[in-house]
């Protein structure tokens, strides 16, 4: 979350109210200020400026602030529709109804901080970084990982592009994807997730569990709480799952979850079985 919230608002102040209170609450620093950014506002480090939002209704301020390098979420509202926001990936409406979870997350996306998506009992799931690329490398390097998926990139930096494009274009506009499963104590053990695969109707849930961490029960824990959380948060009451002939440890997990085989189905030569939940 970040250590203070500046509001420079020219109107709706009052709707504000609840929120200014909730981020209080949360032991945030508030300030709402009225007038224009002073210039002192560009003096701060880097670091102090990755620890302070603005939230602001005027065009102006806005491009200001962004020149000082700020993280600034732009607020619309009735009396400032035709206000220029221009290059915003975020705009927030209806602030009445926001709270600090909201204002974290869009203060994650602005900075480029991970989202934690949930906890289990075990585990942590949150969105993939950069930083966890080398345990991605050792995991796969198992042959029995990438007898029934897709291996990553022979050449790193290519990986490196891929996640970054990934968290920009798919966490960016889904808010959801494949993401890390860490173990409480911070080891990275795996991937799982949520995907669309191109062709078909239905979300689809992914996962991998790295071989030192297999058949303790990490799969079916994390995959458990990922089922209920898109059904819960995202609205998904239906998901399926493709299953690579002859991976019947993946099959028995999925049954576990809930899936059954719908019929066998061919994608890109490869022959899967096609579940259901």
């Amino acid at each position: 979350m970040p250590g203070q919230v500046y509001f420079y608002l020219e109107q709706n102040i009052a709707q504000a109210a609840p929120l200014v209170s909730d981020l209080r609450a949360h032991g945030i620093k508030v300030v709402t200020v009225s007038d224009t950014p002073e210039a002192g506002e560009g003096a701060r480090t880097a670091e102090q400026k990755r620890d302070v939002l603005y939230i602001t209704d005027s065009g102006e301020t806005y491009r200001v602030l962004l020149r000082q390098g700020g993280l600034v979420l732009p607020y619309r509202h009735d009396g400032n529709r035709d206000t220029d926001f221009t290059g915003a990936p975020y705009v927030i409406e209806q602030i009445e109804e926001l709270g600090c979870e909201e204002i974290d997350m869009a203060y994650r996306r602005l900075a480029g901080l991970p989202w934690e998506i949930l906890t289990t009992k075990r585990c942590i799931i949150r969105e993939t970084v950069e930083a966890d690329l080398d345990s991605f490398y050792r995991i796969y390097a198992d042959p029995d990982i990438t007898r029934y998926m897709e291996d990553l990139y022979a050449d790193r930096d290519a990986e490196l592009a891929y996640i970054r494009e990934y968290r920009e274009k798919v966490y960016g506009f889904y808010g959801y994807g494949m993401w890390t499963v860490l173990t409480k104590a911070g080891d990275v053990i795996g991937r799982a997730g949520i995907s669309w695969r191109e062709g078909f109707d239905l979300p689809e849930l992914g996962f991998v569990i790295g071989a030192p961490w297999q058949r303790q029960g990490y799969a079916c824990e994390v995959c458990s709480a990922i089922l209920k959380y898109a059904e819960q948060r995202l609205g998904m009451t239906r998901m399926q799952a493709l299953v690579m002939e002859g991976n019947d440890r993946s099959e028995a997990l999925c049954r576990k979850l809930g899936f059954s085989v719908k019929e066998q189905i061919e994608v890109e030569g490869k022959r899967y079985r096609y579940l259901v939940r």
